[in-house]
């Protein structure tokens, strides 16, 4: 058994002289091994042991498969609420600009069609819709007659030389 204890600590950024404030309760994290051999004088992994993956996990690709949870029975108005906030909140600031702003722009007028489209395209990683949106990878086959897609390239032109920002919640 291996014991890991994680110490939040909070941090006044007030203080000039950066002193430490009472800390939060630790929190520990057991995480058991079956050990075959039975030696329990060492904790430490074996270097025969090998990481066991979901089957259908696919090690040679850059990001995890997770598959996108399924909503069937979501009301058009909050399908469009929360890809709105998931166009804003996505990790990296270059896709946070290109979809928050598409979608303030286009969002209230797709239709549930286009909203589906645009709902899977949020599923694709947000290095990879950057990389696509500015031709530096190759656009996949799914998206490449897609009419949403296309419009977000055409967004990404940006030909009216428009200063953009994040729009606010």
């Amino acid at each position: 058994m291996i014991r890991f204890t994680l110490q939040f600590v909070h941090y006044n950024k007030n203080i000039i002289s950066n002193k430490l404030l009472t800390p939060i309760k630790p929190i520990t994290f057991i995480l058991s091994r079956n050990n075959s051999n039975n030696s329990s004088s060492s904790n430490s992994p074996s270097p025969t042991e090998k990481i066991v993956h979901d089957s259908n996990f696919d090690p040679s690709l850059p990001y995890s498969n997770l598959p996108p949870i399924p909503r069937p029975n979501e009301p058009i108005e909050k399908k469009r609420s929360r890809l709105l906030y998931q166009s804003r909140k996505r990790g990296i600031l270059e896709t946070d600009l290109i979809l928050s702003t598409f979608a303030s722009k286009y969002l209230k007028t797709f239709n549930e069609q286009e909203l589906k489209e645009y709902d899977e395209l949020l599923d694709t990683p947000d290095w990879d819709i950057y990389y696509f949106t500015i031709d530096k990878k190759p656009i996949p086959d799914k998206w490449k007659n897609s009419i949403i897609f296309n419009k977000l390239k055409q967004h990404v032109k940006n030909e009216g030389r428009i200063t953009l920002r994040v729009p606010d919640l």
